[in-house]
Parts: structure tokens; sequence; C-alpha cells
């Protein structure tokens, strides 16, 4: 019979002070984690079970049954080496008020996903459920009505350890948790894990924010933030699942290959329909073939270019020069220029989109038409207002008047006509500006042309502003210091009536047009409102790594807090002069003897030598997005794609040349110090050439 998870605590055998406490209270643990293992497989097995063939209408209800019983039995999933439940609470007695969850002497056990008995009894609550928020935010401060707050230490899946903290007793002194820190601390092999068993007070706080406000998250490395953020969806989902399901929410990151590396965390904790993508994924109407100057990309990525767009959208409308004549049996009947054109100006005033504008004006003029009909004493209805609206006259008026706009031909003539250009970009982009981004050659079709990246969000402000873009429930936009303001109005569209979560760091800022501000950020994102939060304390960068990248913040960064590592090991770092690139390597297979993934990161010119020495060398490497295993645990890694990355050990080759290849000095210091916090318990730093004068 399985043990509950709510067993009065004065009964318990191991709960403080209980008399008659058994030698290995830890034997209890493990057989409610056996318990909890076999009660959650009986309730996977319960919904593979079921039997829809005659609970459906038809076949397309039967195919999302089936669907939705194939995620739920996906969410079911124990996995094997993730601990099912990693904390306990025991509350004192039964609080009152908003707190009245929790019953007298009642003891929960935290896990990622609920599991219940065969009669209904919980065994492992959510850790998003209300009762579960005092294990990251209680203290002894507040003790929220906890009397014993327990963590759990795992190897693999097997429970190993536990550690009490007893918040309600005076004479007890605060400790730091050890088994909190092992944790933190613990090597990793293979893409992002969850922190749920780790998230600290701060954190909390973000994750359970309402899905109403949009909140931005400045963190330094190390931070958490991208963790947060993940695990905010998965709170927002559990907290708002019935409307997130009809709205939907999306995770747009930096690359693929981030995406590929955060990917597992939400399916981790029950949650999977989740879409994620990047922003170019997201504005992809046309093949992106060609690549902008750097000063062409700057000047189409500036939200000045909405204007533009909209103006060269709106001159395509023009005045009526002639009625328009609808024959109707023996009658014909006329609407004069002048009331064609009072039609017009109202929808221009209206400000509504330009494709909502040109679907009303047909039947604006139809209607204009039904009223002379009733004054002649004729009743029409509907059918008759219809099908004046599609009357030969009315559409060809309405083509003259308010003509169809593609949206990629629209911003080709922009790119392409120069006369175009300049007279829809007047008092908006000086005639440096508008030379930057024309085109050298002219283009004979959309199809034809080598559109960039910055001209692909471009065309995609133009398809909103003729036709509104679906909006979602909630968006998490990660490494969002690195959009151009034409980037966040793209994402802006996508939760205009949802909310967003932001997350960055203005320090690793490494494009021309990086983010100078969050208040800035969040203006172009449409989300003025949202609220900023700082996270300071470093939960991943070893205390010696982050302290020797903080010397680049007073030049790349002036105004941020510099993150504050909380680790408890200082961690390993060492910075070494090299001969030649086999040094390098060997350095690789020095750190390869730990437990854990390495990195080998390099300015992006430098990594075909580098690649060479190491297959000369012997070591398998792996690139960005490919997963470690226990067998292939290095991975080589171009700077400009470190962003976002983690990896246990890290080597940096030649700094100097990371900055030297950046356009400017300033962004090139911007990728050193990500570069130089991608490390979880340690780094070197190789060079030939001297170091950058900045790092002293």
């Amino acid at each position: 019979m399985s043990t509950p998870a709510h067993v009065p605590a004065a009964d318990s055998p191991d709960s403080p002070g209980s008399p008659g406490s058994p030698a290995d209270p830890l034997a209890r643990e493990r057989s409610h984690l056996s318990a909890s293992r076999a009660a959650l497989r009986a309730m996977r097995e319960d919904v593979q079970a079921l039997d829809i063939k005659d609970v459906t209408a038809n076949w397309v209800n039967a195919e999302v049954l089936a669907r939705q019983i194939d995620d739920r039995v996906k969410a079911l999933a124990d996995l094997s080496d993730t601990p099912l439940f990693f904390g306990r609470l025991d509350y004192l007695h039964a609080p009152g008020g908003e707190r009245a969850e929790g019953a007298e002497g009642e003891r929960f056990y935290i896990g990622r996903r609920h599991v219940h008995d065969a009669g209904g009894d919980p065994m492992v609550i959510d850790w998003r459920a209300p009762v579960s928020q005092p294990f990251y935010r209680a203290s002894r401060k507040d003790a929220m009505d906890i009397g014993l707050r327990r963590r759990f230490g795992y190897t693999g899946g097997d429970l190993t350890a536990y550690e009490d903290e007893h918040l309600s007793d005076p004479g007890e002194s605060a400790i730091t948790s050890k088994l909190l820190q092992r944790e933190i601390e613990r090597p990793r092999v293979g893409p992002m894990r969850d922190i749920v068993a780790t998230i600290q007070p701060e954190q909390d706080e973000i994750v359970r924010s309402g899905l109403s406000g949009t909140v931005c998250v400045q963190g330094g490395p190390g931070t958490g933030k991208t963790a947060v953020g993940l695990h905010r969806v998965a709170y927002l989902l559990y907290a708002h699942r019935e409307r997130l399901a009809r709205t939907g929410t999306l995770v747009i990151g930096p690359n693929k290959s981030f995406l590929h590396y955060i990917e597992q965390v939400l399916p981790a904790l029950g949650e999977l329909a989740v879409r994620q993508a990047t922003v170019d994924d997201l504005v992809a109407q046309v093949e992106v073939r060609g690549t902008d100057e750097a000063a062409a990309a700057v000047v189409k990525g500036d939200a000045r270019m909405a204007e533009v767009l909209r103006r060269a959208l709106y001159a395509h409308v023009s005045m009526p020069a002639e009625p328009v004549v609808v024959v109707r049996g023996s009658r014909r009947w006329r609407v004069p220029a002048y009331e064609l054109e009072e039609l017009v100006r109202e929808l221009q005033d209206r400000d509504i989109r330009y494709g909502a504008a040109r679907e009303a004006l047909p039947q604006r003029i139809a209607h204009a038409v039904l009223v002379q009909m009733e004054r002649a004493g004729e009743a029409p209805d509907d059918r008759v207002q219809d099908a004046v609206a599609r009357d030969r006259a009315v559409k060809a008026a309405v083509k003259g008047m308010w003509p169809a706009v593609d949206p990629a031909k629209l911003v080709l003539r922009l790119l392409t006509e120069a006369d175009f250009l300049a007279e829809h970009a007047a008092g908006v982009l000086d005639e440096d500006e508008q030379e930057t981004i024309r085109w050298a050659k002219p283009v004979r079709s959309v199809r034809s042309a080598k559109w960039s990246a910055a001209d692909a969000v471009l065309i995609d402000e133009a398809a909103d502003l003729i036709q509104r873009t679906h909006s979602l429930g909630h968006v998490v936009l990660d490494e969002a210091q690195d959009l151009s303001p034409m980037q966040y109005r793209a994402v802006g569209r996508r939760c205009t009536t949802g909310s967003a979560t932001v997350l960055g760091d203005l320090a690793q800022g490494t494009t021309p047009w990086a983010t100078r501000s969050w208040e800035e950020a969040l203006t172009h994102l449409g989300k003025r409102e949202g609220h900023i939060e700082e996270l300071t304390a470093g939960f991943r960068v070893p205390t010696d790594v982050i302290a020797y990248a903080s010397r680049l913040l007073p030049h790349i960064a002036p105004g941020l807090t510099p993150v504050a590592s909380v680790r408890e090991h200082p961690g390993f770092f060492e910075v070494c002069a090299v001969a030649e690139p086999a040094e390098t390597v060997a350095a690789c297979a020095r750190l390869l003897r730990n437990e854990g993934s390495t990195g080998l990161i390099a300015a992006d010119a430098r990594v075909p030598a580098l690649a060479e020495a190491l297959t000369a060398a012997g070591i398998a490497w792996l690139a960005p997005g490919e997963e470690t295993t226990r067998e292939t645990r290095l991975t080589l890694v171009p700077a400009s794609l470190a962003k976002g990355l983690e990896y246990d050990y890290v080597v940096l080759d030649e700094p100097q040349a990371v900055v030297d290849g950046e356009p400017d000095e300033r962004t090139g210091l911007r990728r050193l110090y990500v570069a130089l916090t991608r490390a979880v318990s340690g780094l070197m730093v190789t060079h030939s050439a001297p170091l950058p004068a900045q790092l002293g």
C-alpha cells in the first residue's frame, strides 16, 4: 500500500521530536519514492488503457482525442535518471485565510508533476501548485507556516541523501544547503536541464508573476535567466492552462543551436505543447539567400523603417475621378465621385489594416447603392448588398482606389527604385541612409531577389500593415539584447493581445544594433508597461571566472551591476601562454580528464585550424547543437555561436582574436565577455598574442 504524501507530521517516524525515529529515515523516503513511481506508472497505464472507439462522433474528433491521449501519456513519462520529487514540506498547522490549503500537520512531497495513488490522494505535488511555494520562499524571517523543509540528493534517479531545515526552530542557526550547492555545481553532459529543484526566491517571484503582465529580466551570465523564463512558461501553462491552450505559447531563441540546447527543459516538466522558433523562422515569408553589410542592416532594422513602409503602402490609395454605376435589371444606380472619396477618407481615418479597409470598401459602396434603392421605394436585403459589392463595376472601382498590394513586392520596390524610396523616406531617412539600403542592381522578381534576414523582417512588417498578425497568449524572448527595433516589432506582433517574458543581458549585445536600454526595447515590443527585474546572483559561473570577465564591464556596459557568484567553490581558472594550436589542443585533453562537458571556444576564423589540430591529435569533437555524450564531450564552438551555451569546462583560444573578429572594439569586447562566461566549473585561457588591455 502506498504511503500518502500528506501523512500528519506528528505521526511520522522521522518528524522532528517524534519518538521512536528509525535509524535510517532515508529508507522511508526511498520507499515513498518507489511507491510514487509505481503510482505514476499506474496513472500512465490508465491513460493507455482508455478505449475511445465508441466515444467520438467522427474520425476528426477521434484523431484529436487520440493525439491528446498520446500527449498525456508522454507527459506522464517517468524519466529514470530524473528525481520524481526533490523536496518535502511539513506544515505546522492549518493556516488560515489564503493559506488554507495546508491542513494541520500535513506533509507534501514537491516534484516536477502531480502524482496520485489509486484512491486519488496526492503522493507528489506539482512544484507550481500554491502549496509548493514555501519550498522556494520560506525563510526564518517568514517561515510561511513551515516547520521543516527537506531537500533530497540524488545520484541518477536514486535517492541518496536528505538535508533538513527547521524553519520554526529559533535556536537553530541558518545553514547553507550543501545539497542545493551540489546540485547547482553538478557537472552536466547534454542539453540544458531544468532548475526546478534549485529555484531561488528572487527567481521564483519572476516565475510566478501573472499572465497579464510583461516581465523583462536583465541577468548577467549564470544568473539563470533562461531557465527562469522557461519555468515561467511551465508555471503559466499550469495556472492558465485553458486560456493558453486556446491562444498558444512560443519560445523564441537566437539560433537553432540554442533552441536544441534548451528543448528538453519543458518536456522534463511535463509540458509538450510549447513551440520554439527563431525570429528568422517567424518572418520566413521569403527565402533568405543574401546578407547585408552592417551599415545596411542597422538602417533596415531601425524602427523608422516602419513609417517608410506605411507611407509606401498607403501611397497606393488614390481618390476616384469617376462615379461608380451599378446596373441592376433595368435600373442604373450611380455613386458620385465625391461620395466615393468620402468613403475612402473615412476608411483612412479609421486607421485599420490596409487589407481590412480594402475588404470593407466594396461593402461601403454597396451600402450607398442600397440607400438609393430604399429611397426609390425598393426593399433590398443583405443578399442584394452582397451582390452589389461583387458587381464588376464596384470591383473595378475598388481596384483603382484601393488596389491589392503584395508585401514582398512593396519592399522590393523600395529597395530597388530610388525615386520611390526617396518619396516615402523623405524626412525619415537621410540621403546617405537611403543609399545604404538601396540595392545596386535591379531585380526582376520577388523570387529572384537575394533577400537578407533584415529584408524578411521588413516584409513581415509590411504584411502586418496589410493583414493583422495572429497573436499568442504568451511569448518568451531570449537573448533579446541582440534584436533590432524592427525585430522587436516582429515579436511584438505575435503577442499584441498577450504578454511576454523578455530575457537578456545588455553586456552581451554583440550586434551593431544591440539594445541600448530595456525601456527602449519594451517600447518597440509594444509592451511599454512591462516590468524590469534584474538578477545579479550568479549560480553557474565560478567566482574567479566571473570576476575576471567582469573586468570588461566598465568598457562594454558601465551602468550594469557585476554578477556576484554564490558558488561555494571558486572554480578552476588559468591563463596560459602558448606557442601553437597544438598546445591549446593539449589543454583540451587535460580538461577532458574531468567529468562533464568541455567547450573549445575560438574566434570564427581560427576554428578550421583548431579542428584540424583536434583531428590530428585523435580527439573527437562536436559542433554546436550536437548533443554531447559520455564518449564525446568536447564541442568546438565559434565565438559567434557561444551565446546562451554552457559547458563544465571551457578552453578559450586567443582572446584578442575574438575581439578582432568583430567590426568594432566594443562589440568585440562584448563577444569576449560572452565567451569568457560559458564555463560552469573551470576556464583556461590560452593565448600567443597579448591579451586585450581591458582585461588588465
